[in-house]
């Protein structure tokens, strides 16, 4: 519990982010069921809780928001102005348990593809990537 104003107000801010369910992963989930493919949503039996699972193929997609996860050269990853003592470290912690839930799948024999929020822009390709992805 915050005392301060300004906490209580970035407690609320942060409560109204979404982890499931947004926009980009919901893209992501349409192009991939258009294509044929089936996969079940956020496994939590697996590291990091991908948005979604490709069981048969062993193969799982992160959803990244570019700001949360800070998706190196995208304008969208931008530094925060202001209470940046509480956001750099907020947001390298999420980047390094990226990195690490990452390489704990592959560990146990999962593929990983991150798809980021600004690359859901273009259709074409990202199917393309999918294919690439999924078809083996």
């Amino acid at each position: 519990m915050t005392d301060s104003i300004s906490g209580e107000r970035r407690s609320a801010n942060m409560r109204a982010v979404r982890a499931k369910d947004t926009k980009p992963e919901l893209i992501v989930r349409r192009l991939a069921h258009g294509m044929g493919y089936r996969y079940r949503l956020h496994d939590r039996s697996l590291p990091g809780t991908p948005d979604l699972v490709f069981r048969s193929r062993r193969s799982v997609i992160f959803v990244h928001g570019c700001f949360w996860h800070r998706h190196k050269g995208c304008e969208r990853a931008s530094e925060p102005r202001s209470n940046v003592g509480f956001w750099r470290p907020k947001l390298a912690r999420n980047a390094a348990r990226d990195k690490k839930q990452i390489r704990a799948l592959g560990k146990r024999g999962w593929r990983t593809l991150v798809i980021w929020e600004c690359e859901t822009k273009e259709e074409r390709p990202l199917v393309s990537r999918l294919r690439r992805f999924l078809g083996r």
